[in-house]
C-alpha cells in the first residue's frame, strides 16, 4: 500500500478575515497553526519518503507544523507556483460577503466555486498584471505538474504528502475521483484536514478525510 496525502493550509490570516486571497502571501492566523498541529497529530504514524508545497507561507508552514509533530523536518520537500492558489484577480484582498451583497449570491458561487469562469480582471495594487484564473485555468498549471512530478513517486511506492490550496488540491482531487464540472462546483476541502489516498498496485482502493 502507498499513501498520497492531501493537506489544505490551515486557516489563513485573510481567511478569517473572510477575504480573497489568491497569490498573496497571507500567513496562517494561530487558528491555521493549530489545525495544522492538529493535522499532524492525525499523521503521527505515517512516515513520507517525500513531500511537497507552493512557494506560498501557509502552506509551507502548514507542512513544516505537521512535519515537526511527526519527527520528519528532514524530509525532502519541493516547492513549486504549479500548486499555488488560483489567482482570485480583482477580487484579490476583497471581502466575500461585500462581494456577495455587490454582485449577488450567485455570482459569487460562480466567482468561487465554478469550473471555467474566472474572476473578474483588473489591475489593482494587489494584481498588477491583471491576471485572473478559474479552476480551469489552475489546473492547466496544477495538473502537469503532479501528473509529471508527484503521481510518478506515487506509482514508485513513495509516500507522499502535498500541501497545498483549496482550488490547486480541488484540481487535484477533481482528476482523480473524476468528477464533472457541474460536481465540482459542490466540492470544498476545508483548512487543515488531511485527505488519505491510499493505492494498490498504482490503483486508489480507498480515499477519506483523517
Amino acid at each position: 500500500m502507498t499513501h498520497l496525502v492531501l493537506l489544505r493550509h490551515g486557516e489563513s490570516q485573510w481567511n478569517l478575515e473572510n477575504r480573497f486571497t489568491g497569490w498573496v502571501d497571507i500567513p496562517l492566523s494561530p487558528k491555521g497553526e493549530l489545525e495544522a498541529r492538529t493535522a499532524g497529530e492525525k499523521l503521527r504514524k505515517y512516515k513520507f519518503t517525500k513531500g511537497y508545497t507552493s512557494v506560498l507561507q501557509r502552506a509551507i508552514k502548514t507542512l513544516d507544523i505537521v512535519l515537526g509533530i511527526t519527527g520528519q523536518s528532514d524530509l525532502a520537500v519541493e516547492r513549486d507556483q504549479a500548486l499555488n492558489e488560483r489567482h482570485y484577480g480583482a477580487l484579490q484582498g476583497k471581502n466575500k460577503a461585500e462581494i456577495g451583497s455587490q454582485y449577488g449570491e450567485a455570482q459569487l458561487k460562480l466567482w468561487r466555486r465554478s469550473y471555467d469562469v474566472p474572476p473578474p480582471k483588473d489591475r489593482t495594487e494587489l494584481n498588477p498584471e491583471g491576471i485572473s484564473e478559474s479552476l480551469k485555468d489552475t489546473a492547466a498549471r496544477t495538473l502537469p505538474y503532479f501528473q509529471s512530478k508527484i503521481l510518478p513517486d506515487v506509482m514508485a511506492g513513495k509516500h507522499v504528502i502535498v500541501a497545498a490550496h483549496g482550488n490547486s488540491l480541488r484540481s487535484i482531487v477533481m482528476h482523480l475521483d473524476g468528477l464533472t464540472k457541474e460536481q465540482v462546483i459542490e466540492l470544498n476541502i476545508p483548512t487543515g484536514a488531511p485527505l488519505l489516498y491510499t493505492y494498490n498496485d498504482g490503483k486508489i482502493v480507498e480515499h477519506r478525510y483523517l
